[in-house]
């Protein structure tokens, strides 16, 4: 059994989105992603399938160009190589589960952009 928590040691950073490691598990890597209003991991594509949770907050998520609005409890998956982007409309607290194969680094080079 791993359990981790979403809300424990939070860092809002001001320059970039904040992403941490929280379990990895025979087939995923569960990631957060902290983001304070107005933040943005600019457009890119994931290589393998992505869920996306909205944890707490609120953002703008942009998938091929159509923007959507996702609150709190919202969850979106993506297929590989899709076109998305993410805009902190409020301080939020995401949840990214990745694929195994996937890299953390990629996802921190995404939010360096």
């Amino acid at each position: 059994m791993k359990t981790a928590s979403l809300t424990e040691a939070l860092i809002y950073t001001e320059d970039k989105p904040s992403i941490s490691l929280l379990l990895k598990t025979d087939t995923t890597k569960e990631l957060r992603i902290v983001l304070k209003k107005g933040q943005l991991m600019k457009e890119h594509k994931a290589p393998y399938p992505i869920i996306v949770e909205i944890f707490e907050g609120e953002i703008e998520f942009g998938v091929n160009g159509e923007q959507k609005i996702l609150k709190k409890g919202a969850l979106i998956a993506l297929d590989a190589n899709v076109p998305h982007d993410l805009n902190g409309l409020q301080d939020s607290i995401v949840r990214l589960s990745i694929s195994i194969a996937d890299t953390v680094e990629r996802v921190e080079d995404v939010a360096k952009l």
